[in-house]
């Protein structure tokens, strides 16, 4: 893995963290016009960053290294990219972009989806006014951006996403619907995830003992288990399937995200998914240089692996994005923390850095004294939108788009000590308080409007650059052995409870201590 660009990017990296920004763009007259790119309604904007021309051509050069074109190729020809599972990964295919089989596939579930959205629209499970969607993880946490970014305002229907196994997350939403008009959307790649059955058994009793006769007629399943879903007592009609190839967090363009198309209009989830593709299009076609998600990947590992940033801020100045940092979250860290290569090998390198983040202005009444004064190297994101997604008038939108730009240019500028002294009357301790010593990274994406192309892109965007500073780490983005362990302890932990003894012999003195006390007084 560590050939001569990795060990080159090593070096090089001694000599960035003295880089200058401001004297990065006096030195590079081009810097801009190279490090910004317009896909469609997008924009990027990668100039703020601890990145000149031979960083970059280092970066390409491990790109070539690592094989990133190989394994493009391969991610779109439907072939294995998750050797741990020994499975392709197929979610373009979701947005009809991939090996003709898997399009195929795709194309006759969506045909599927949409008969039963018309369905619904027909009322065939009644009048349905609500629909409780749930799921967990991806199954949750795509569906849920989607509905709170393009679904606010003129919903067909009321909807609510429910992902904890938490009753407080689920009861509100049972003491406010009507059961007689409730669709429920059960959503389980295996139909057997411990938190979603609990919950999607709590609402069938919801509905039962409010008097529907059959809740299972008034419930769907979105699944990769079908044959699981029957077992539950599901008719064939209300199992819409997915691949066992689409994993969780890349899951919102198959059937799971139903409840978007319910409430927003099958026309709009096409649009998502069109919007999707054009991004598919522009990853799998263009060269690496030019290439958004690649060169966003890029910059990851440089600053994470090579510079030594443990995290990275995404900032969305949008409240409709406000799901968005939570959703890259899974996206990034369940996908990119790892500690292992494809092949087993234990890495001594930093992989993901860890996503963190919220929604601008209010961030900046939190985090950003830590972003601008602070001891750490954050590397920080802005996602802003041109026009407004409110009819208050421009003051307001005027004031969010100002304050997003500022942000990154006050990061960058910083404010020199000379500055501070001036507006502290002199007063030396004011004015070390006052300074900025600025030279700190950003990049901007701007969307022209907050559509369902736009955001099909973006997030198909986010998407390929997780999976490309996957292949230039040499980890495998796909499986999430570290999400299992815990479910396998908490199951053990159950038969523990449930009087089997001998499940307690995994758990240390402090588990069972407080087991104890939570369960037995």
């Amino acid at each position: 893995m560590k050939g001569e660009a990795w060990q080159a990017l090593t070096a090089h990296a001694e000599e960035a963290r003295a880089f200058s920004l401001v004297e990065l763009f006096a030195q590079e007259a081009d810097r801009l016009d190279r490090l910004s790119l317009n896909i469609g309604p997008l924009h990027f904007d990668f100039s703020k960053t601890h990145a000149d021309a031979r960083t970059l051509a280092l970066l390409e050069k491990l790109a070539a290294d690592a094989e990133l074109d190989r394994w493009r190729a391969a991610l779109f020809a439907g072939h294995v990219v998750n050797p741990t599972e020994n499975r392709a990964a197929t979610h373009p295919a979701e947005r009809g972009v991939g090996a003709e089989a898997n399009v195929a596939a795709a194309s006759d579930a969506k045909a599927r989806m949409k008969a039963l959205v018309e369905r619904v629209d027909a009322g065939a499970f009644g009048p349905i006014r609500h629909v409780l969607h749930i799921g967990i993880g991806g199954s949750a946490l795509g569906p849920a951006l989607l509905l709170d970014a393009l679904a606010r305002q003129n919903s067909r229907h009321e909807v609510e996403v429910i992902a904890n196994i938490d009753g407080a997350a689920l009861e509100p939403a049972l003491k406010r619907f009507n059961p007689a008009e409730t669709l429920i959307v059960i959503v389980s790649k295996t139909f057997t995830t411990t938190e979603t059955m609990t919950n999607a058994e709590a609402a069938i009793d919801w509905m039962r003992a409010a008097g529907v006769a059959d809740p299972l007629t008034r419930c769907v399943a979105v699944t990769a288990a079908p044959a699981q879903a029957r077992k539950f007592g599901l008719g064939q009609e209300a199992i819409l399937p997915f691949a066992e190839t689409v994993g969780g967090r890349y899951s919102l363009w198959s059937a799971v995200g139903l409840p978007f198309a319910l409430s927003a209009g099958w026309a709009a989830f096409e649009e998502l998914l069109d919007g999707a593709a054009e991004m598919d299009r522009h990853f799998r076609d263009t060269p690496l240089a030019r290439n958004a998600p690649v060169l966003a990947a890029m910059l990851d590992v440089w600053y994470a692996t090579f510079l030594k940033a443990e995290t990275r801020a995404v900032f969305a100045y949008d409240e409709r994005l406000r799901l968005l940092p939570a959703y890259l979250q899974q996206l990034e860290m369940e996908s990119n923390g790892k500690r292992v290569t494809r092949d087993g090998t234990p890495v001594d390198y930093a992989t993901a850095a860890i996503t963190w983040g919220g929604t601008g202005t209010d961030a900046q009444h939190a985090v950003f004294q830590l972003l601008h004064q602070g001891t750490h190297l954050v590397p920080t994101e802005f996602i802003a939108v041109v026009e407004p997604g409110h009819s208050l008038g421009g003051t307001h939108h005027q004031q969010l788009l100002a304050n997003c730009f500022a942000q990154g240019a006050a990061l960058m500028r910083g404010r020199t000590f000379e500055e501070a002294l001036a507006l502290s009357n002199g007063d030396t301790a004011l004015a070390a308080a006052k300074q900025f010593t600025g030279n700190r990274p950003s990049t901007t994406v701007l969307l022209e409007r907050l559509s369902p192309r736009a955001l099909g892109m973006l997030l198909a965007f986010y998407e390929h650059r997780t999976f490309s500073a996957a292949v230039l780490l040499g980890i495998n983005a796909f499986d999430q052995m570290g999400v299992e362990l815990g479910k396998e302890m908490a199951k053990a932990m159950e038969k523990l409870l449930g009087g089997d003894t001998s499940a307690g012999a995994g758990f240390d003195p402090s588990t069972l201590a407080l087991m104890q006390r939570a369960f037995r007084g």
